[in-house]
């Protein structure tokens, strides 16, 4: 009677329509491969009376996680988004002039890093639940830093093209490695505040990239090399420096983190157990969760949020600067205070996001300040008012991109389904990425109205998508709220382990 009570609840129509739950024939076996990572076991025994502590004891924690967490992910980070973006900056030293590119040819480079990187993404998340994160993320540090350094040497458009190729491969790894990682260490409601801080990160590489390319750009000649070259190659020995340093200063889990005392360890694992709902969180590898990541709905729907943020924020980095037509050494400082204004705007987004625990509205306020930007970008041909636009929008778009991960973080469970959810996510979201290193062509300077243009279309089309998100997750959060008052859930802690964000007592975050 019981099991039929189960299976009645798990196969009801409207559930089944509107959330997908995995039924019983479709759910894991237990036969299938278990991780070797040191995560928690399904079966162990979380004491919930260890969470009973005051609110400057947990502070206390989460404070001595940050200190030994982040600093490392945020010069990984920053490292990675600097390599991969130097190739604009080695645009204005010459780079196309020393290799004669054309226009097309360079998008065409552009473009390549971005196919790598997005095939690779999902593979690369899969791998690092079966490897040890302090391992895994230093390693592909020390290999896309030996690719800078190569790219340095490069003498034809061939060689760079198979340079980027192999930068998108080894950088794959790292972001939605390192959001995924994360997850693992923090409950949902205090993640963004971390990915904003690393990515925070990014928009500090942006800024300390046109300063070290300006004082970069003065070696030009030295030793024969042009200064695109050696933008390359110092940015390449500066990121295997930081891999070696990684080796030794990353953590893979809090079971096995030294710096810990057992009690904060305890408190951690069981805060972090529970933080799915009643039940707790499946810790085990099955093939079966990355497919449950593949065929849901809301992953989907977030990607063409991402496309709406990914498109403007690649926008803000490739060539607008260059509309302003300034000389090479004034056109890579102008590119500063827009980033550092923006690193702020990030923090202050993701502080009072897990605040007030909520994603749609502040990545709706992001994309609405992208919105006005892009718009006086577009309907300017002056350098003053259209640097002003660049400002609003990397103040918004740059703001809303760690809203909208830890967005899809927060609601896909279990760990290894939101480790491929997260990694497909970002992977197929970033071909905006390549889609905007084409739309800002050279004939179209100094205006680029139709990269402008274009840009607008996908934030419009952000602006859509990230409302109905919150309208339908809201939807199903009150289902399940009207389901638990109004019957009996008779689902064992492993059934609904094996359910994860399907489980009725999961609540999305909105």
């Amino acid at each position: 009677m019981e099991h039929h009570q189960r299976s009645a609840y798990l196969e009801k129509p409207e559930l089944a329509q509107v959330e997908h739950i995995i039924t019983p024939s479709s759910r894991p076996s237990t036969g299938e491969l278990k991780a070797s990572s040191n995560a928690a076991t399904d079966t162990e025994e979380y004491d919930l009376s260890v969470l009973n502590i005051n609110e400057e004891e947990e502070r206390r924690i989460w404070r001595k996680c940050d200190m030994h967490l982040m600093p490392i992910l945020a010069i990984l980070y920053l490292l990675s988004f600097m390599d991969r973006s130097a190739i604009g900056n080695a645009r204005i030293e010459g780079l196309m002039t020393d290799l004669n590119l054309t226009s097309s040819q360079y998008n065409i480079c552009l473009t390549t890093f971005f196919i790598s990187y997005c095939v690779f993404e999902v593979p690369a998340n899969i791998a690092m639940k079966l490897f040890r994160p302090s391992i895994w993320l230093p390693s592909l540090t020390f290999i896309w830093g030996g690719v800078m350094l190569a790219t340095g040497f490069v003498e034809s458009y061939t060689g760079l093209i198979m340079a980027r190729f192999a930068l998108g491969i080894a950088e794959a790894g790292l972001f939605p490695g390192v959001v995924y990682y994360l997850t693992m260490w923090y409950p949902r409601h205090k993640v963004q505040y971390r990915i904003g801080l690393f990515f925070a990160a990014a928009t500090v590489a942006g800024a300390f990239t046109g300063l070290l390319a300006f004082g970069i750009g003065h070696m030009a000649g030295t030793a024969g090399l042009g200064g695109w070259s050696w933008i390359f190659i110092i940015l390449g020995l500066i990121t295997c420096a930081a891999s070696v340093l990684a080796w030794f200063m990353l953590y893979d889990y809090p079971q096995t983190a030294k710096f810990l005392t057992e009690e904060e360890r305890r408190y951690i694992i069981t805060r972090k157990h529970h933080d799915a709902g009643k039940g707790g969180e499946s810790s085990s590898f099955r093939w079966s969760y990355v497919w449950c990541a593949f065929t849901d709905w809301q992953i989907w729907l977030q990607i063409l949020l991402y496309f709406g943020i990914i498109t403007p924020l690649y926008s803000i980095v490739t060539g607008n600067y260059e509309a302003f037509e300034f000389s090479r050494p004034t056109t890579q400082l102008l590119t500063v205070p827009v980033y550092a204004v923006a690193c702020c705007n990030v923090v202050l987004f993701a502080h009072y996001s897990d605040k007030t625990k909520r994603r749609a509205p502040f990545a709706i306020a992001g994309l609405t300040l992208g919105l006005i930007g892009f718009t006086i970008a577009a309907a300017q041909d002056k350098a003053g008012p259209s640097y002003a636009g660049m400002f609003l929008a990397a103040s918004g778009i740059y703001a809303a991109f760690p809203c909208i991960v830890a967005w899809v973080g927060n609601n896909l469970a279990p760990d290894l389904k939101r480790g491929a959810g997260m990694a497909l996510h970002i992977g197929v979201g970033n071909f905006a990425g390549a889609f905007a290193s084409n739309i800002y062509r050279a004939r179209d300077a100094p205006r680029y109205y139709l990269g402008h243009v274009t840009v607008l279309g996908f934030i419009s089309m952000g602006l859509v998508v990230a409302p109905l998100l919150w309208f339908l997750l809201d939807r199903i959060n009150k289902k399940r709220d009207r389901q638990v008052a109004e019957e009996e859930i008779l689902l064992t802690d492993e059934e609904l382990r094996e359910l994860g964000d399907r489980s009725p007592y999961f609540r999305y975050t909105c």
